[in-house]
């Protein structure tokens, strides 16, 4: 069952997150029907947002991510809230293309060259936008490089997502590990060498390692104390009516050339694929309502 769990050490300036994504990953690869390699690299996007959900603190809260690249895969959003409802697009889910050098679903290949943007509205008056250049396209090395560079959090982010052999997804998770002011270079020391000794995130998930025993075992010669807890979930907010101001907003001359022209209108939600259908009479009364301002 997916979870998400942070956690401390006492009187160590650290702060650490880690989550089992499976079900969220395979519900976006049924929704979106994205092939091996985008659903990788889909699936890291939506691990991170998630884990990144964790350190938001307010009900209204919520951050969206998006990658831009020149890779096959195009863009991709993710949005997430405090609450740990995430959903997501991709532009082009039908990306697989070979396997790399390792082995490995190639998802470097599949992201190329971009950017990363993650914008953070916490109820103030203008939302936080950072963006940087993507280092690597792997995804977990660009949130830490992003950590790093826009807030100045010396962060590890490690991700991964696994695919069966028909394309349902295996396993999927991350974690997330932040350094936090008066830390020590042998605290960093440790935390690279541990890293290095233990198995890949990907390994870790397919031995079947939950989030706190990751935790435990990457910090294995401290007292690891859990604080929240909560469960990721795939979860679309689309509703009708906010599709209907959307037609609203398009103005008078708009929708009576689509009302002429068509007589209909069929919306498709890019985070759901759920359509609304807006018949001929639909579009009269949103009309008129436009008319009665």
């Amino acid at each position: 069952m997916d979870y998400m769990i942070g956690a401390m050490i006492k009187d160590v300036p650290v702060r650490m997150f880690a989550a089992d994504t499976t079900e969220l990953v395979g519900e976006a690869q049924k929704i979106h029907s994205t092939l091996p390699t985008a659903s990788a690299a889909f699936g890291r996007t939506l691990t991170a947002t998630a884990l990144m959900t964790m350190l938001l603190k307010n009900e209204n809260n919520k951050i969206s991510v998006q990658i831009k690249c020149d890779g096959p895969i195009e863009d991709l959003l993710v949005i997430g809230n405090t609450n740990g409802e995430i959903k997501g697009d991709i532009y082009n889910p039908h990306v697989h293309i070979p396997l790399n050098q390792i082995g490995k679903l190639d998802v470097a290949g599949a992201i190329g060259k971009g950017t990363l943007t993650i914008i953070q509205d916490l109820g103030l008056k203008e939302p936080y936008v950072g963006t940087v250049e993507l280092v690597s396209g792997e995804i977990g090395e660009d949130f830490s490089y992003y950590f790093s560079v826009s807030e100045q959090i010396p962060s590890v982010v490690a991700l991964g997502v696994l695919v069966n052999p028909d394309g349902t997804i295996k396993k999927a998770g991350g974690y997330l590990i932040q350094l936090l002011p008066n830390h020590s270079e042998e605290l960093i020391d440790y935390i690279e060498k541990r890293i290095g000794e233990i198995p890949t995130i990907s390994k870790l998930l397919d031995e079947g390692h939950e989030p706190k025993e990751i935790l435990e075992l990457i910090f294995k010669d401290y007292k690891v104390t859990f604080t929240e807890k909560k469960k990721p979930v795939y979860h679309c907010d689309c509703n009708r009516d906010r599709f209907e101001r959307g037609l609203i907003s398009l103005g008078r001359e708009e929708l009576t050339a689509i009302v002429e022209e068509d007589g209909q209108a069929e919306i498709l939600c890019h985070f759901c694929n759920k359509k609304y259908e807006f018949e001929k009479a639909d579009l009269i009364t949103l009309l008129e309502s436009i008319e009665a301002k």
